[in-house]
Order: C-alpha cells, then sequence, then structure tokens
C-alpha cells in the first residue's frame, strides 16, 4: 500500500531531525552532498530535498535500523515514503 505524500514527508522530517542531531553523520551528510546547515533548513519544507536525504540514508542498513529504531518506525518505512515523494518512483531498467 502506497503511503500518502504527507505521510511520506512526515518520515522525511524526521529522517531531518535524526540526521541533524546525528553528530557522526551529519559531517557525512554534508560533505558528501555539498549541503549547508542552512540548507537544512530550507530543505525541511522541500519534499524533493527530503527525499534525497531518504536516499542517503537508505545507502547504508545500518543508518536506516538506527533512523528507524530512533523514530519508533519499521525498517520499510523510509523507502514506503522515498516513494511517495518526489524522485521516488520505481526505477525501470528496461
Amino acid at each position: 500500500m502506497a503511503m500518502s505524500q504527507e505521510s511520506a514527508e512526515v518520515v522525511g522530517l524526521k529522517a531531518l531531525a535524526w540526521m541533524a542531531s546525528n553528530e557522526e553523520l551529519l559531517p557525512v551528510f554534508l560533505g558528501s552532498t555539498g549541503a549547508s546547515e542552512a540548507d537544512l533548513r530550507s530543505g525541511a519544507s522541500d519534499p524533493a530535498f527530503l527525499g534525497a536525504l531518504l536516499d542517503f540514508i537508505m545507502m547504508d542498513d545500518i543508518w536506516v535500523t538506527g533512523f528507524c529504531d530512533a523514530q519508533g518506525l519499521g525498517y520499510d518505512q523510509p523507502m514506503m515514503a522515498r516513494m511517495s515523494l518526489p524522485g521516488g518512483g520505481q526505477v525501470h531498467w528496461t
């Protein structure tokens, strides 16, 4: 079942709050994306930014489990949210 965009944005905002409080991972995110702390603040209202943040978190299972455990979410929630945000449709390679 698909997640509504509103619910997906809530998951994205939880991911943003988690990322901002993660002293180990935040510098990795900022360094690899070129984003600044100001971009984090402005990205809170941008569904595409929230989707990109979820893409980043989903690059590593440890990050996914850490985020989901901290927020009380099922491990499938980041992917479900990502699919409901801009650019998150399933890719078909054929």
